[in-house]
């Protein structure tokens, strides 16, 4: 959604683009914090199904969903209370016309946060009990809606940002509603009906919160830097902005199958050792770190070769463009070699119910490496925005080389949820 909207936003105008950019840098800590809280969900519930413990399974889910509906309402309350302080406070002083772009943006974004946090928590549970095909269907129908929506707002009702907003807000809400609905559905082993008659059950509710507060540090701290880097980025004018911001469109685009390797291991895990096989859980762990080394391999080559006609399709100026296949092209050399060992082994622990571990070793790696690093070199250096990316690079690196000696030394296997 973020590359179809950037895509067709760029054709209004680079100071479009870039504000679109700059609110989608808070949606993504946004989006992180709600799919930590489903991570709690599919850790649980998926250990639960391990277990053959369909009725907590059932219960774990319905507390999923409510702690879900409740923190999205929250932030979506403060948000729109403090939304032009957030942004003045996180980007500073931008151009008025970035800025404009920005505030229009951020506001329909601040309503599809419960769309985007029931979203999570529905496909987590689907997921949970192996069924990854629905949430899937349900998101490339969501994705073209977005896109359509996109071609009509934009470039039929000429709209702009505001149009681009609306069409995800759309497809965000429609995702969220045809996921409740069919987790309604019988016989499937996880089901949730009578939403309204949904009571907090607070020792769940602990539990949940026990893996996905974790988790949610661990992805806030990761967006947070995000931030701190784009606040360095943004003081290199708009076409340093407007480069940075479709470079993190690509990243996020050929990191997509590696994730999802990760999130579908975390149900394999969890099922394994909910049944007490723990040796299944160390070998699949082992196959799918391989496996995300194919996935990553694949994906960075097939979107290095599609940013050429992507960037000139988007009509980015040249200089931009430029800039964009620059740094797109580093990624693709070192992201195969360093990602797998540093985010998939890390989906594994999490799965275990290792979240601290995980939580303070990503925090520490980002902030010390990527954050300090890439600030050092955009500001000190005047490397520009690939300084960003060398941070990058030495956080994958590192947390790659920690998570494997947690990997092989074992501890992990012993914290089941």
């Amino acid at each position: 959604m973020g590359m179809a909207d950037s895509m067709m936003v760029s054709n209004v105008g680079a100071a479009a683009l870039s504000g679109v950019s700059l609110v989608d840098s808070i949606n993504n800590l946004v989006v992180q914090a709600f799919a930590a809280m489903a991570t709690g969900g599919v850790i649980i519930c998926s250990t639960y199904i391990g277990q053959r413990d369909i009725k907590r399974a059932n219960d774990a889910a319905a507390q999923v969903l409510l702690v879900s509906a409740f923190l999205s309402a929250f932030i979506m309350l403060i948000c729109l209370i403090f939304r032009g302080s957030l942004l003045s406070l996180i980007f500073g002083t931008i151009d008025a016309d970035v800025m404009k772009a920005a505030s229009t943006y951020f506001l329909l974004s601040i309503l599809s946060y419960p769309g985007i946090a029931m979203s999570a928590a529905g496909a987590a549970v689907f997921r949970a009990q192996s069924n990854t095909r629905l949430p899937m269907n349900v998101a490339i129908i969501s994705n073209i809606l977005n896109v359509a929506g996109n071609a009509l707002f934009i470039f039929v009702l000429h709209m702009g940002v505001f149009g681009a907003a609306l069409a995800t807000l759309i497809s965000r809400l429609f995702s969220a509603a045809v996921l409740l609905v069919l987790l309604g559905r019988k016989n499937q082993e996880i089901r949730v009906i009578s939403y309204h008659k949904i009571k907090p059950d607070f020792d769940k509710i602990k539990r949940i919160l026990s893996m996905g507060i974790p988790n949610g540090i661990e992805n806030s701290m990761f967006q947070f830097g995000k931030l701190a880097i784009q606040s360095s980025v943004s003081l290199l004018g708009t076409t340093a902005i407007a480069a940075q911001a479709m470079t993190n469109i690509f990243e996020n685009v050929n990191g997509v199958a590696g994730c999802g390797v990760g999130i579908g291991l975390m149900t394999v895990i969890g099922q394994c050792l909910g049944g007490g096989r723990k040796d299944e859980a160390i070998y699949y762990t082992k196959k799918m770190i391989g496996w995300g080394y194919i996935a990553i391999t694949v994906s960075c080559l097939f979107t290095y070769a599609i940013a050429r006609p992507v960037t000139t399709l988007a009509g980015m100026e040249k200089e931009s463009a430029a800039l964009c296949l620059y740094m797109l092209g580093w990624i693709t050399i070192v992201k195969p070699l360093l990602w797998s060992p540093s985010f998939i082994t890390a989906y594994s622990l999490r799965a275990a119910g290792d979240v601290k571990f995980s939580m303070l070793i990503s925090t520490l790696t980002m902030w010390l490496c990527r954050v300090t690093l890439a600030t050092y070199l955009i500001r000190v250096v005047h490397m520009g925005p690939m300084g960003a990316w060398i941070g990058m690079f030495s956080d994958w690196g590192i947390r790659g080389i920690i998570f494997t000696v947690r990997f092989l030394r074992g501890k992990w296997i012993h914290k089941v949820v």
